[in-house]
C-alpha cells in the first residue's frame, strides 16, 4: 500500500466550486498515477475553515470513484493557505507516488512543481 497527496485551491467558497475542484483534483492524481478505482482503498480529505458550504466528498464521486471517503477539517494554522482541499489516497499499488498540487497549492510543495 502506498499514499498519494494532492491538495487544489478555490477562489470562493461556494458548493459548486467544492465539487469542481474535488472532481479535478482526484481526476488528475489518477490520471498522473495510472489509477484504477479499484487501486484506491480509501481517501481522507480535509479543507481549511473557510470552506464550510460543501465537503469534497461528493465531487469525488461525480468523478465515479466509489470507495471510504472521510472528511475533516484541516489544522488552522496562522499564515496558512486559504480556501484549500488536500488529499491522502490510500492504494493498493506498487508505483511511485506522483502527488499533485493544483492552483495556489503548488505553493504548499514546491518540490513538486515540475509535476504540474
Amino acid at each position: 500500500m502506498i499514499a498519494i497527496r494532492g491538495a487544489i485551491t478555490i477562489e470562493n467558497d461556494t458548493k459548486e466550486e467544492v465539487f469542481k475542484a474535488s472532481k479535478e483534483l482526484i481526476e488528475e492524481i489518477i490520471k498522473r498515477n495510472s489509477l484504477n478505482e479499484s487501486d484506491i482503498i480509501s481517501i481522507i480529505t480535509t479543507c481549511t475553515k473557510d470552506i464550510r458550504s460543501a465537503y469534497p466528498g461528493p465531487g469525488i464521486r461525480g468523478a465515479k470513484i466509489d470507495v471510504p471517503i472521510l472528511s475533516m477539517q484541516e489544522m488552522d494554522v496562522d499564515g496558512s493557505l486559504k480556501l484549500c482541499i488536500r488529499y491522502i489516497l490510500h492504494v493498493d499499488k506498487c508505483i511511485v507516488p506522483k502527488h499533485v498540487y493544483l492552483k495556489k497549492a503548488v505553493g504548499l510543495r514546491p518540490d513538486y512543481e515540475e509535476d504540474n
